[in-house]
């Protein structure tokens, strides 16, 4: 015999299977992206709908059919083909629930889901309680079990395919209306392979709607409120706890969480082109004008840089006053097109409390495929060009390469092996003397910290010293270097040259409020007398806390310790602090006397020794070079000098031999 459909019903029940199919959907592109608790929350949402969704589906499709007899149903097997459903729909999911997934998995999760599906249909047809036997078509049944097996395989691929989308899509409605016929497909071909005997002497009846349609209506409200709930939550996850996580406050940008999951979600030979954005002068307002005022031109910012935002082109706000830019498929012209547009659109006056701001932008480019480069790579090689763009003068953009890779390389290298170097006694000193040409004799000696790597060779201060200075290792080598001279000075002042010796001073020792004690321990422990050491400032020092570095420095010369101000008129403005700071000396830069030849550089150095002898200041030459140099600037009024000319540096026993040779010995 065989029961009727109410074919009402049985719409119902494809209608669940497919609400249950994109309610899974929209929750499995939760799964792979969450972590912790979050993940093992999505994952039991997810198999929760989907298992459940299934098992109603089979069960309001058996309501479906009429048999002409009581039908009651053993709760027990009821509730045991339930489980099958959501154990399967869980170990399934939570096999495949990686980002990346071998066709192994695949093939296992959907075999256990599939497997789950067959099981759950026929524990369900067992807990069927009616006076009849049941028996099955073998090759219907098979079919069903294959359908079943397909049905879930095509269930997990669109999963996997569709849990980067985080939108409403109508491909993903076809998916879920896809999946939704294929497990009905398996059910009613079940329930077509089964067969129901009627034996003589079978007691018959009439069936028990009543009961049925109970059961009906209470099996389709509950699976109702489930996908009610699970569709919430994905709404309020997508629409309030996303928009909390993943944007900005202050300008509507997605943030650097949203970022991460950019990258989370694509991993392909896709090429991708990073922009990392660093305002300029931000800190000087924001430090000036208030935190206030800084979060509204971030703001502003923000909202110049969402006229670019388009499709496969994204902004993200990732830190105080950083900005990323990511674009899909992107070439070097067109990052370097985009990195204009946004320098010109930053630069343009912002209106902000009444106050007309200025700011500009350094932007660094990096362009590789993530699956070539490592996330972390991507971002650090593009942070190593907006580096290299504030140094070539900011308000400009700059291409990763090769060879600033190669630099940033050797950069950490030496970084590393500095912590070791001078406790391996890697550094030297090497001395170039200073002249007085008036009096035509020797003046003293400047200390030049050198480094002999033992793999690299010699490498250069200008290489080493800003690395130092970053680490705070600066502090270490001048104390080092400090010590070593004053040794050295004492050792040529036994010998019979008594001359002067000056040592380079960092701000990072002012920093520490220790520079006084560290002058007099070298002093003590070497006897050296203290006119005969120099200490060198640089004019950038003024940008710091100057009163603190002027009561230092007056402490430091009351020991009888003389200070020099070091690369003076490169570009720092001290010039209104040299009346306060105690000063013996100014140094020019090479700067101006690789200039010689224009009136105007004459005509500066010119001004400031006039000054100097206002102030009652020497001033040193550097970089001097050459016979022309010399009249230039004597011509000028300037007498001591140091440079090539006279002598390179030189370590302690070259000086001794250039002594002897120029017989420059002082009594």
């Amino acid at each position: 015999m065989e029961g009727t459909y109410n074919y009402y019903i049985v719409a119902l029940s494809v209608m669940i299977a497919i609400l249950a199919s994109y309610s899974a959907l929209n929750i499995t592109s939760k799964i792979s992206y969450a972590s912790g608790k979050y993940r093992f929350f999505w994952l039991l949402a997810g198999s929760f709908v989907m298992g459940s969704g299934v098992w109603s589906m089979h069960f309001v499709g058996m309501l479906a059919v009429h048999f002409q007899m009581p039908v009651k149903y053993d709760w027990g097997l009821t509730f045991l083909s339930m489980a099958a459903s959501l154990i399967s729909s869980f170990i399934a999911f939570y096999i495949t629930k990686e980002k990346d997934i071998h066709v192994i998995k695949l093939a296992i999760g959907g075999f256990i889901m599939g497997s789950g599906i067959v099981t759950m249909h026929y524990i369900g047809m067992e807990a069927m309680i009616m006076p009849v036997e049941m028996s099955y078509d073998q090759t219907l049944w098979v079919l069903s079990a294959v359908i079943a097996f397909v049905a879930s395989y095509a269930a997990l691929f669109l999963f996997l395919r569709f849990r980067n989308e985080q939108s409403f899509s109508w491909l993903k409605w076809l998916s879920a209306i896809v999946m939704g016929f294929a497990i009905c497909g398996m059910h009613y071909t079940g329930m077509k392979a089964t067969k129901f005997h009627h034996h003589p002497g079978m007691a018959m009846g009439t069936s028990d709607t009543t009961t049925n349609f109970f059961l009906l209506y209470g099996v389709t409200v509950t699976i109702f409120i489930i996908l009610f709930i699970s569709w919430g939550a994905v709404y309020f996850d997508r629409h309030v706890l996303e928009k909390l996580a993943y944007q900005d406050t202050i300008t509507g940008l997605p943030n650097r969480n949203e970022m991460n999951r950019f990258f989370d979600m694509h991993t392909g030979n896709e090429t991708i082109g990073v922009l990392f954005i660093d305002l300029d002068q931000f800190k000087v307002i924001n430090d000036t004008l208030g935190h206030d005022t800084g979060d509204l031109l971030i703001r502003e910012v923000g909202l110049r840089l969402r006229q670019f935002i388009r499709k496969g082109q994204q902004a993200f706000r990732i830190g105080g006053d950083e900005f990323l830019f990511i674009v899909k498929n992107c070439t070097q012209g067109q990052a370097e097109q985009l990195a204009e547009e946004i320098l010109q659109s930053i630069k343009n006056v912002y209106l902000i409390g009444g106050n007309e701001l200025y700011i500009t932008g350094s932007i660094g480019i990096s362009i590789s495929s993530i699956k070539d480069s490592a996330r972390s790579m991507l971002l650090k090689t593009a942070d190593t060009a907006m580096y290299k763009a504030k140094g070539l003068g900011k308000n400009q953009y700059c291409v990763y390469n090769e060879l600033m890779g190669t630099k940033e390389v050797r950069k950490m290298e030496l970084e590393k092996d500095l912590q070791w170097a001078l406790e391996d006694n890697q550094f030297y000193i090497e001395y170039q003397p200073k002249w007085n040409v008036k009096t035509n004799n020797l003046v003293g000696f400047e200390a030049l910290l050198r480094w002999k790597h033992p793999r690299l060779g010699i490498i250069s201060p200008g290489e080493f010293i800003p690395i130092a200075e970053e680490t705070g290792i600066i502090v270490s080598l001048t104390k080092w270097t400090l010590e070593e001279a004053c040794r050295q000075c004492r050792a040529w002042q036994l010998q019979g040259n008594t001359q002067p010796v000056s040592v380079n001073i960092s701000i990072r020792l002012f920093q520490t409020d220790s520079l006084l004690e560290y002058v007099q321990g070298a002093l003590i422990r070497t006897g050296l007398d203290s006119h005969l050491l120099e200490l060198e400032i640089t004019e950038s020092m003024v940008l710091f806390d100057i009163n603190e570095i002027i009561r230092q420095l007056q402490g430091i010369r009351s020991l009888g310790v003389k200070i020099s101000m070091d690369d003076f008129g490169t570009g720092y403005s001290s010039i209104g602090l040299l009346d306060r700071m105690p000063l013996d000396a100014l140094k020019l830069d090479r700067l101006f006397t690789n200039d010689l030849e224009t009136e105007s550089k004459r005509a500066i150095i010119h001004a400031i020794l006039l000054m100097a002898e206002n102030l009652q200041l020497d001033v040193i030459a550097e970089g001097v070079e050459n016979l022309e140099h010399i009249e230039s600037l004597t011509q000028l009024g300037c007498n001591v000098m140091q440079g090539y000319y006279y002598g390179k540096p030189m370590s302690s026993e070259e000086i001794d031999e250039w002594v002897k040779d120029n017989m420059f010995v002082q009594t």
